[in-house]
């Protein structure tokens, strides 16, 4: 009895470890094109508690997302789209999964995932990341931070135009991966940020930031 016993209980816990590694399989695969097909509301809040991971010069950056924005439809008037299909937002237009990179202020990037259907021109910004993990160059320990705003996101993660339409969906360079759950009690809906000229569209609560 006590040979089946402890038989039982060295099974168990190889039970128990094979489960966490798939556990941990699961949590970091990459995100697929078919989750960025998906209503870019609904996508902006999934995307709450996903990995942004940033592959650069053989280091691997990685951060949660914690806010993101949704721009949608031509008749968004926050949206690059309101002026219609132009050679800056064709991105907008395409393959769901891609990078939408552009630069503010000339000096600035800002990252968004293009989602929905190909030809509607509608993207996710990406404004904050947490936990993010940045070497310390007084200390040379990496130390968890928060990014926030899209400008840092991209200065921190070497996020440029040279990644603009990079597909996300494969693991190079830049992409998404399934994080943690984020429950909806969880998510604060706002309105978005700088869009002052959008008109009524100002007053959308498009910006969904995840609240600990």
């Amino acid at each position: 009895m006590r040979i089946f016993k402890r038989y039982s209980i060295l099974f168990l816990n190889f039970s128990l470890y094979l489960f966490s590694g798939i556990c941990d399989i699961a949590l970091f695969m990459v995100l697929n094109k078919s989750f960025y097909q998906k209503n870019t509301l609904k996508v902006a809040q999934d995307l709450l508690g996903c990995f942004l991971v940033r592959k650069y010069r053989g280091k691997i950056i990685r951060g949660i997302i914690a806010e993101t924005e949704a721009y949608m439809g031509e008749d968004d008037l926050a949206s690059h789209a309101s002026r219609g299909r132009t050679p800056r937002t064709e991105i907008m237009y395409g393959e769901a999964g891609r990078a939408y990179v552009y630069m503010i202020y000339g000096m600035y990037h800002c990252l968004n995932v293009v989602t929905e259907r190909k030809n509607f021109p509608a993207a996710v910004l990406i404004r904050k990341l947490v936990d993010v993990k940045i070497k310390n160059k007084n200390t040379e320990k990496e130390e968890g931070i928060i990014l926030d705003g899209p400008g840092k996101i991209c200065r921190e993660l070497k996020i440029d135009r040279s990644l603009n339409d990079w597909n996300l969906t494969r693991k190079e360079k830049l992409w998404i991966e399934k994080g943690i759950k984020i429950e909806k009690s969880q998510i604060k809906k706002l309105e978005r940020v700088g869009i002052d000229y959008a008109k009524h569209c100002q007053h959308y609560l498009w910006r969904f930031s995840w609240v600990d």
